[in-house]
């Protein structure tokens, strides 16, 4: 659902970020950005820590999420 039907709902919505967590051990983190044409653009996941620059500078620590 995330990966498939919210790219084309939340592209044509012209979202440009958003993130898939999964809180399942491993947690991670999937970022996705709008990358023209060719929709969402998603980066690995990423599990442990996450952080970036895009929309915002940002350092999550992804097991505090469950803590």
């Amino acid at each position: 659902m995330d990966t498939v039907v919210k790219h084309g709902e939340y592209a044509d919505a012209g979202i440009p970020h958003y993130w898939i967590v999964d809180l399942d051990e491993p947690i991670s983190l999937v970022s996705c950005h709008r990358a023209g044409e060719l929709g969402y653009q998603d980066t690995p996941a990423a599990t442990n820590s996450f952080t970036t620059t895009e929309p915002f500078p940002l350092e999550l620590d992804l097991g505090k999420l469950r803590a």
